[in-house]
């Protein structure tokens, strides 16, 4: 259709006289000149080597996405604290010197020197429990860093087709621009002799003005997504970067059921609330056992004074701590324990109720972007097409003006951009839907049809 009307312009415009190129330059010229100056030199994005593509920029981002590097360091730390929670104690080393006389106190020869070493085991279970309680840590660890990873790959998902869709934008805009300027320079001609009024004039410009507007926000939109990408991807948010692909078809959105089955499996955030409540459990089973008593076990050797009869000894001692004597304070070690364990039992429920929720708020949302793209895709695009190959051919015949050509070709861009928008929507609502099931969705993974100008 664009190829056809532009056709059209070049041939209305060579088979007009010479003597119109020697015509009174219409009102409104020195602006059309300028705007056209403006598309001529509008600046590109400097090239940055080959484009990414989706799955070339979560590659990057999972590598290099500072905020995955914090959460993989956490993962770090708490594995490395699961040997000293089943730890023992440091041992103790005692010196003592018994029976020093006081008339002389420096002649320790006198006196009953001992030595002895002491260690104190933990009552049977604990040692176990703060282990299994610091390998819940890492498991905790690890579910957020497969969160941060969901929520980085979502992110730099969005970020693309903001990217994608201002290219496309841009692209659409630019196969009009030429059009558009053909049909100014027939109308400058016909106006000279004329053929049409200067209204005509003036409203090509106001068309071409707003064109002009479209692009700079295009433009903008580009560079706020080309930064936002670069951060996601631990690059310089000012480097220069191109993205190549399409956008997710629209294709049947799974059932609710299926999406809750999923988030139930693999949502992350679920995984470390499930890895929360385990832990606070083992934190009131260990409370519990705080009524078992610790024992200290202690050997040591003793030298006597050279009077005694046996100057080599040696001693052995062991002690236990009386938890049953201070059982208030367990008591309430226990019943603390037993609150923030039912506090992560209600947490656990809330955040699967809020992620049920999260999951058809967004299958809503996707269900909406999907009809939409699909009534822009089926019906608003070739009615459009339709009522502007009506027009120029109208137009063709004297049987309509500039101004309803105009009309006809920006309705056109409008559609063509509103469309590209609404199949980006839906790409993003699938993100968003995948965010909310915890697992990427089998519609998402196929490509769509190439937008065709």
């Amino acid at each position: 259709m664009k190829v056809f009307i532009s056709a059209f312009l070049v041939c209305s415009l060579a088979v007009l006289p010479d003597s119109l190129s020697r015509a009174q330059t219409p009102v409104g010229v020195d602006s059309l000149t300028s705007f056209a100056a403006w598309f001529q030199d509008r600046p590109t994005p400097p090239a940055s080597g080959p484009a990414l593509t989706l799955e070339a920029a979560e590659r990057i981002a999972l590598a290099e996405n500072p905020e995955i590097a914090v959460a993989a360091r956490r993962v770090a730390v708490a594995q490395a604290h699961i040997p000293v929670a089943g730890a023992l104690d440091d041992p103790w080393v005692m010196y003592r010197g018994w029976s020093v006389p006081l008339s002389q106190p420096w002649n320790y020869n006198e006196a009953q020197n001992m030595f002895s070493i002491s260690q104190t085991f933990p009552g049977r279970g604990k040692r176990a429990l703060r282990t299994s309680i610091a390998g819940s840590d890492v498991d905790v660890a690890k579910a957020q860093l497969a969160q941060t990873r969901l929520d980085v790959e979502v992110r730099v998902h969005k970020a693309f087709d903001d990217l994608l869709l201002a290219d496309e934008e841009l692209r659409i805009h630019d196969q009009h621009v030429g059009i558009a300027r053909q049909a100014i320079a027939a109308a400058q001609i016909k106006y000279s002799v004329g053929k049409v009024p200067q209204q005509d004039i003036l409203k090509a410009q106001v068309a071409l003005t707003a064109l002009a507007e479209h692009m700079i926000r295009f433009d903008r939109d580009a560079d706020v997504a080309r930064a936002r990408l670069n951060t996601l991807l631990g690059r310089d948010p000012a480097a220069p970067l191109r993205v190549q692909g399409r956008f997710a078809v629209v294709a049947p959105l799974p059932s609710e059921q299926s999406l809750e089955a999923l988030a139930l499996q693999f949502r992350p955030d679920l995984m470390a609330a499930r890895r929360a409540a385990e832990r606070s459990h083992k934190e009131q089973a260990l409370a519990r056992k705080a009524y078992i008593p610790d024992f200290t076990v202690s050997g040591g050797y003793m030298l006597m004074p050279p009077s005694s009869d046996m100057r080599n000894n040696y001693m052995v001692e062991g002690s236990m701590n009386l938890p049953w004597l201070n059982h208030r304070k367990h008591d309430a070690e226990i019943a603390e324990a037993t609150a923030r364990a039912t506090e992560q039992d209600a947490e656990l429920a809330d955040l699967r109720n809020a992620a049920f929720g999260q999951i058809q708020d967004a299958l809503v949302e996707a269900k909406s972007a999907q009809r939409f793209a699909t009534l822009y895709q089926d019906q608003l695009r070739p009615q459009a097409e339709a009522t502007l190959q009506a027009s120029v051919i109208a137009y063709e015949n004297d049987q309509t003006s500039l101004l309803d050509l105009l009309d006809s070709q920006m309705e056109v861009i409008t559609v063509d951009v509103d469309w590209v928008q609404a199949i980006a929507d839906y790409d993003t609502r699938l993100a968003d839907l995948e965010l909310a099931a915890g697992a990427p969705l089998e519609s998402s993974k196929h490509p769509a049809p190439e937008v065709k100008p």
